[in-house]
């Protein structure tokens, strides 16, 4: 949990965000394991509407270049580096 809320920091830091939403959600891959979503919620999110926009794969989908996700990892990195654990 301690790696998950530095991560969602560092997501915080450089993503306008109304709010982070961090859930896990099971899958129908038949095998054991456990993954974490970080959903930062665009800014004017309607309070009342956060927690299924969070949910809603229509909202979640970044289209993106390759350059601009790399570009994005690049400042995740820079913020991980400097986000402490949250402990």
């Amino acid at each position: 949990m301690r790696t998950v809320r530095r991560i969602a920091l560092a997501v915080e830091a450089v993503v306008p965000s109304e709010r982070t939403y961090l859930f896990s959600l099971g899958s129908q891959q038949g095998n054991a394991h456990l993954h974490w979503h970080v959903a930062p919620l665009p800014p004017g999110t309607p309070y009342e509407q956060q927690q299924y926009h969070a949910l809603m794969t229509e909202n979640g989908v970044i289209p993106w270049s390759a350059q601009q996700a790399v570009e994005l990892a690049d400042r995740l990195r820079t913020a991980l580096s400097v986000v402490g654990d949250g402990g």
